[in-house]
């Protein structure tokens, strides 16, 4: 087995695109493909995953044909514990890398849309260019909504929302913490807590899609002061099974979005995640399935790897430590 990479990170959070090595992944849609491959390709995700070629927080895609020709390319969104609905820092890697590699014809001063189908729905990677260099990526998130307030969860109150993946939001002072390295080891062990009181609580559920249910990641954050008028805070998005975010998240500041957006915000939103890395975000409009949320970030490309298997190798696919 022989599979070839090339990797991005978007706000410190790791994106590995692979762009060569592995079938064609079966099915008549993008979330077909993702069920497909939940069952058939899992051992790759493994390989490209898990140490010792991964980390336990790692993340990447298989790219697949889109529903139809209306977008460019479908995602399939994987990590170290499965496949993902959806995921914001890494539809700003592939618009960054649809770009770079040529795969889209762009305008190298201004804005080219790259157009793809994930497992929750379209979105679009807005990438914003001058002097044929990309300085920009603007993730449109499917429609996102607030699902429910005040959720017992944890020993707390959590609000859920949907972002292309099921959030619980709860700011960490609730529980006596802050959005700080420091605070990381308890922040994930209450997000396991969190997580495990929604397994099959109704707010977990998609209205429509069973195979889009499910808490997919617990929100912490702070509410910082005001830059200038504008809201910011600083999250954490602890996803999977204790799997933590490095970016701001973008589907989960889509989430977050749907939030404050019925909380009373109208202007921009600036996202800070524990590293420091920041999305500057903003409703552009309201649908009847949600808000329509607008994430800009920057992803920069850190390698290109080309991974092997030796079929004597007693590690086989890898291993996790947590």
């Amino acid at each position: 087995m022989t599979i070839t990479t090339v990797d991005y990170h978007t706000g410190g959070e790791p994106f590995r695109i692979v762009t060569g090595g592995v079938a064609e992944i079966p099915g008549a849609d993008v979330p077909a493909r993702r069920s497909a491959a939940m069952e058939d390709f899992d051992d790759v995700r493994r390989l490209l995953c898990h140490e010792p070629r991964g980390h336990a927080d790692m993340y990447g895609c298989f790219l697949v044909p889109p529903n139809d020709p209306g977008a460019r390319f479908g995602a399939l969104f994987w990590h170290k514990d499965g496949f993902s609905t959806a995921c914001g820092h890494g539809t700003i890697a592939l618009g960054a890398y649809a770009v770079q590699e040529g795969l889209v014809e762009a305008d190298p001063d201004g804005d080219t849309d790259v157009v793809i189908d994930v497992p929750s729905g379209r979105v679009t990677a807005r990438v914003r260019s001058s002097g044929g260099r990309v300085r920009g990526v603007t993730f449109v998130s499917v429609p996102s909504y607030v699902v429910a307030r005040d959720v017992a969860a944890g020993g707390v109150k959590v609000d859920v929302a949907w972002g292309g993946a099921v959030y619980a939001s709860v700011p960490a002072g609730a529980l006596g913490l802050s959005v700080e390295p420091r605070h990381l080891t308890a922040l994930i062990e209450h997000a396991r807590r969190i997580k495990a009181d929604l397994a099959g609580h109704p707010a977990s559920r998609h209205p429509s899609d069973e195979r889009l249910s499910g808490v997919y990641g617990v929100i912490f954050y702070d509410a910082l002061p005001d830059v200038d008028g504008i809201t910011h805070q600083r999250n954490v998005t602890v996803f999977a099974d204790g799997e933590v975010d490095r970016s701001p998240c973008g589907s989960g500041t889509a989430a977050r979005l749907a939030l404050l957006h019925d909380s009373g915000l109208r202007g921009t939103l600036v996202h800070s995640s524990i590293v420091g890395s920041v999305f500057r975000a903003r409703v552009a409009g309201v649908a009847e399935e949600g808000v329509l949320p607008e994430i800009e970030g920057m992803a920069y490309r850190t390698g290109r790897h080309t991974f092997e298997l030796d079929p004597e190798d007693p590690m086989g696919t890898g291993f996790t430590l947590r």
